[in-house]
Parts: structure tokens; sequence; C-alpha cells
């Protein structure tokens, strides 16, 4: 992204830049996926170290350790483990709807400040914990963190960016998920070849590092021209801040627009509520889909429990957690870095789909071998270990660039301003929803349907590469406020909401 880069869309405004003040911003605000990416990455690695699970989980350390006769699927079933990991997504999943109320009302950069300053606070408690319930305690604050930054992050950045490089910038906030998860898996290597058994402490305790720069951070953050115009009652002010953003004078196209959004919005007094209206389905079926199909893409079995995946078949400690960083952390983060690239130039559909068929077939061949190759007892061969790790190594890359960007993309610049602050509550919540429910299950089902599990998700990338090609229209390059032009002329949804005719007007239906 080139500082005083000219734009000129070709559906919308022109005389665009991309400002450095734009670029900044976004680097900053978009450190709230690195929160939320290093706590995916240090829980999971954590929860395979054993001074960890001798202190907090003795039945799962006793079983891993010292039952021989326990399956090899079923060594990490426990319902107070997966608790540890899950609590912060039902912690997450309630903040995300107060947040909605904070960002509509305040603006985008309170909620951020909020959610740092939450993650922050918990990141402390994890670290010092002396038992599991202080434990448990410290990752709801961390999901209370999550839930609010992961509500407004995606939203600041789509409303700060040209239309032309919205999909970019926007998958920042996943590239720094990325990032997130590689630091995280870096440091659970280092500390877990500490002999005195408190490296867990310091996994838990880094987490203060991206919370201060995100809580920092957020202070001198500019609050969006969208908010601006929303919470204020003097447009000329959000007028100036847009100038700022665009990094030009000749704004009022859209600005005019945003004045026109900002009005239908207040006239709205119960989003939530009035989400529920015909005009806006396209919307809610999106929010509703998109995330659930981002946690049934089988990723949080890969993301939470690589390292213990890794142990299953036949690694060891050391070795499960430096496979686990080198796949959900580089690979993962170079992947998404190469989505942000072709994005806005080969459009969110062409990548969902691509990235479909490769998970879909990495999957299909993981179970597959595993079915094959690994029983109940004993491990597998080294050779086909390594085919495993290759396999899983192509169905990350294909997730990185499609289904883990784009399903934070995608909601986020499809509400008009009206329900936006609602709808991503709705999506956040939505997402960390099926991630407790994926978190809190995951180790049974993987007990249960053994090497099957694979299978399982593989089905739903299925039906979801599907919801895609039919349901899901092309948004590249589609100024924010423009969107439902999108819903209007795609073959489907314009049976529900009405259509444009040649006179550019709506025709309801």
């Amino acid at each position: 992204m080139a500082v005083g880069l000219a734009i000129t869309t070709e559906k919308g405004y022109c005389n665009g830049k991309m400002t450095l003040f734009v670029v900044i911003s976004c680097m900053v605000a978009a450190t709230g996926g690195v929160i939320f990416g290093y706590d995916i990455g240090i829980s999971g690695g954590v929860t395979s170290m054993e001074p960890f699970l001798k202190k907090f989980f003795p039945e799962v350390y006793t079983k891993m350790n010292e039952d021989t006769k326990i399956s090899n699927y079923c060594k990490f079933d426990s319902q107070l483990l997966t608790s540890f990991t899950s609590s912060l997504y039902i912690a997450g999943l309630v903040a995300s709807f107060f947040a909605s109320s904070v960002t509509r009302v305040f603006g985008r950069k309170p909620s951020i400040l909020l959610g740092g300053a939450a993650f922050l606070a918990g990141s402390a408690l994890g670290g010092a914990a002396l038992n599991v319930y202080m434990l448990i305690f410290g990752r709801i604050l961390l999901g209370i963190g999550v839930g609010f930054a992961n509500q407004s992050v995606p939203l600041y950045l789509s409303e700060m960016a040209p239309p032309n490089y919205r999909g970019a910038i926007n998958i920042g906030f996943q590239l720094c998920v990325g990032i997130g998860v590689l630091s995280a898996n870096l440091i659970n290597f280092g500390t877990e070849k500490i002999k005195a058994g408190w490296g867990w402490r310091i996994s838990l305790a880094m987490a203060a590092v991206p919370a201060s720069i995100l809580t920092l951070g957020a202070l001198f953050l500019p609050e969006t021209p969208n908010s601006l115009i929303q919470n204020s009652k003097d447009p000329e002010k959000a007028k100036l801040m847009l100038q700022r953003v665009r990094g030009t004078n000749d704004v009022q196209a859209e600005l005019d627009d945003l004045i026109i959004a900002s009005s239908i919005s207040k006239t709205i007094k119960h989003p939530f509520k009035n989400f529920l209206q015909r005009k806006y389905r396209p919307q809610l079926v999106m929010a509703i889909a998109i995330p659930f199909f981002q946690q049934v893409t089988g990723i949080n079995v890969i993301s939470f429990y690589a390292p213990v995946l890794f142990r299953t078949i036949g690694l060891g400690e050391s070795a499960s957690l430096l496979s686990s960083f080198m796949i959900t952390g580089v690979l993962g983060t170079f992947s998404t870095f190469i989505s942000m690239l072709i994005v806005d130039k080969f459009g969110r559909r062409a990548l969902f789909m691509i990235g479909g068929i490769q998970m879909f077939l990495s999957q299909t061949l993981v179970g597959g071998l595993m079915a094959a190759q690994l029983g109940d007892y004993g491990g597998i061969s080294k050779g086909y270990a390594s085919l495993i790790i290759i396999f899983i190594c192509t169905y990350v890359a294909g997730f990185a660039w499609s289904w883990g960007p784009l399903g934070w993309l995608v909601p986020s610049e499809i509400f008009p301003l009206e329900i936006r602050s609602a709808g991503q509550s709705i999506t956040v919540a939505v997402g960390f929803l099926f991630t407790f429910m994926v978190a809190q299950t995951f180790l049974t089902m993987l007990c249960h349907l053994k090497s099957g599990i694979f299978f399982f998700f593989g089905g739903w990338v299925l039906v979801m590469s599907a919801f895609v090609y039919f349901l899901l229209p092309e948004t590249k390059n589609m100024p924010i406020e423009k969107m439902n032009r999108v819903w209007r002329e795609h073959w489907f949804w314009k049976r529900i909401v009405g259509e444009v005719n040649e006179d550019g007007k709506m025709e309801v239906p």
C-alpha cells in the first residue's frame, strides 16, 4: 500500500488517496487482531505443557502419562480443560452485545480502548493464577477484551479504508490474528523448555504486551468519519476528518452519502429489532451464516489443539509445539498476507471458492490417513506423520487466504450504517457461540469420532462453498454506504429486498 496512491473507484467516489494517516491509524487498530490471535495460540500451547496440566488439570496429566489403556484419541478429553479454553468465548459473546451500544453511541474508538484494557487485566490475572478458578476468571476478562475488540476493530478498518483498498486494509485484522498466533507459538516453544515448570506463566502473562500496545494506541486513534457523522451534530467536523482520511478536499459525494446514512440511522431506536425487517434479510443471513461457517471449517481443531493433535500422532512435547509454530504461525500469516495482496483484484467469491476446495481435499486426506494408520493405541510412523503434517499445512494455507480473513471482511462491509454496530455484534456473537461449542466439544468428538472428525468438518466445507457460490454477491470496490445495491442486483436476494430498474430506482417486490 503506497502512500499517496491515487484511487478512482469504478462504482463510487474518486480522487482519494491511500494516506499515511490512514495506514498508521489502521495499523494501530488492527493490533486488536493480535490479542485475539495470541490467545488462540497461547491456550493451545499451554494446555499441552505438562507442568500446567499437572497443576491445574491433574486428571488429564495422569491419563496422558500413566494410563496406558486409554485411547490415543481420548487422552485430553476433559470438560474442565475445555472450560479453560472456551470460557473466553462465552464472555466475548456477552461482551459483544454491550460493545454494540458503546460503538454506536460513543464511537469505535472507546470500544477499542475498553477491549485493550480488559485484555490487559485478564493477562495479568492469568499469569499470576494460583488455582483453576483464578485462571478461568482471567480468561473471562480476556473474553471481554476480545469481544469489544472484535466488534469494533473490523468496523473501524472498513470505515477508514478507501473502497478499492477496503479488502486489503480489513484483512490487516486477520493478518494481525496470524501474527498473534505466530508470536504465541514462538513463546510457547521457548517457555516449554524452562525446567522449573513455570514457563506457562510467562506465556499467559505476555498477552499484556499486545494489550498494552492496543490500549495506549487507542488513546491517540482518530474516530472514523462515519462515527463522527452518526454521533456529532456538526457535519463540518466529519468533513474535515474525511478530507484528512482521503487525502483530498473533494469528498462531498462521499460526505453526502454519509449524511443520508446517518439521518436514516438516527431514526432507528432499536437496531437489533429493526434487523429483523425484510429489507435487512440478506445482511441478517450473512451475519449468522458466515461466522457459523467460519467456525465449522475445523480451523479450531488446528489452532486450539494443534500441539495436542501432534502429540496424538506420536510427536513429543517440544516437537509438537515446533510443528504448531511452523504451521499455524508462519504458514498461516504468510497465506493471509497473500490474500491481502489479491483480495481487491480477484474479489471475495474467488478466494472463498479456491480456499474451500483446498480445505475439503486436505481434510479428506488427513482423515483417511489417520483412519488407516493411527489406531487407539500405539503411534504412527514418521513417514505417515510427515504426510499428515503436509496436508495440514495445505489446509491451513487454504483457510488463511479464504475463510480466515474473509469471514471478518465481508460482514464488516455489508451492513448499512443504521444497523452496522448491531450487525457486527451479531456476527461476533455467533462466531463466539460456535467457537465455544467447537472448543467445548472437540476433545469429546475427537475421542468418539476419532479420525472421522476431519470428514465431519470436511462435509461442512462443501456446504459453505455451495452457500457462497449461490448466495453471496461480490462486494469488491463497492463503496460501503452504497452496498445495498449488490443485494438488489443479485439473482436471489432481489426477490427479497427489491431490485434496481434501468432508471436506478428500487422496485419493491
